[in-house]
């Protein structure tokens, strides 16, 4: 019986990059976690320990520090900068896939910022294989929360049902949200730093707007009410796949206080959620 390698990679992940740019009094702050994934040519190392086409997961590390030494860019750029050098630097390398997550800041004076724990991030990830790019971008748990207009009716019930009807709830997730952009056009601006910034900005700011204008349904509605309002303000994006967790909040009993809950006192719940998710996409034309 003989064993064989399947599908494998190995790589540097949770490399952390903090970069200031200091080009002017007004400094620029970049906060990123990279994480790296080569695969290729590897048997030799699996079947026999031969090491002479493993390029080292340390060397990955240090290969994204000296590449942020001339400045980032878009996250999505700097990811394909680097996935297009592990391949075509190293023969035994065929593919290379770079994820990052950018961490926000917020600007309180020219070179002072804060942020609070945990939250939002800008996601991307690029998969090179010596012929093309392909980048998938988006955002990462970016709390979102609608204190009304949202409701839950008409739902399945069996013997098992408890869940009461509800016509006026708070609408609280914290989405994760990645789209794909179409196949890399060289002459296409969107593929260039300002481009990714532009597309992103966009993006980001329908699935607010669609957050909160949608008087939602269900959860699902307001998902695909999300990805179609993604896909409607950039037309570059082919597909939005979406992670929606309900973060209940649950109304808090007050008359065995002797008080009465007009809607206004809440416990925020936390195990076990429900978890909505979904793909949209764009219909060929």
């Amino acid at each position: 019986m003989r064993f064989t390698m399947g599908p494998n990679s190995y790589g540097k992940s949770g490399v952390r990059l903090v970069r200031v740019g200091r080009e002017s009094a007004r400094h620029e702050l970049r906060d990123l976690t990279v994480h790296t994934a080569l695969s290729g040519d590897l048997d030799a190392t699996h079947y026999t320990g031969d090491n002479t086409g493993v390029l080292p997961t340390d060397t990955q590390k240090n290969t994204v520090y000296a590449f942020a030494r001339d400045g980032i860019g878009a996250i999505e750029t700097f990811a394909e900068r680097l996935a297009r050098h592990f391949v075509d630097a190293t023969p035994s390398i065929t593919t290379a896939r770079v994820r990052i997550e950018e961490h926000a800041w917020t600007r309180i004076g020219d070179h002072s910022f804060t942020r609070g724990d945990g939250g939002e991030r800008r996601t991307t990830e690029t998969v090179y294989d010596g012929r093309a790019a392909r980048t998938a971008s988006g955002v990462r748990d970016l709390l979102l929360l609608n204190t009304t207009d949202s409701e839950f009716t008409g739902f399945l019930a069996d013997e098992y049902t408890t869940l009461p009807e509800t016509d006026d709830r708070i609408l609280a997730t914290a989405v994760t949200a990645t789209w794909d952009y179409q196949a890399e056009d060289p002459d296409d601006a969107t593929f260039d730093s300002a481009g990714y910034d532009h597309a992103f900005t966009k993006a980001r700011g329908a699935l607010l707007t669609a957050f909160a204008d949608t008087y939602s349904l269900s959860l699902q509605q307001t998902l695909h009410a999300v990805g179609e309002r993604i896909l409607k303000a950039v037309p570059e994006i082919t597909e939005v796949r979406l992670s929606l967790p309900n973060r209940h909040h649950y109304l808090f009993d007050l008359e065995r206080f002797g008080l009465d809950n007009p809607g206004v006192v809440f416990q925020a719940g936390d195990l076990p959620y429900g978890l909505i998710e979904g793909t949209v996409r764009r219909e060929p034309a």
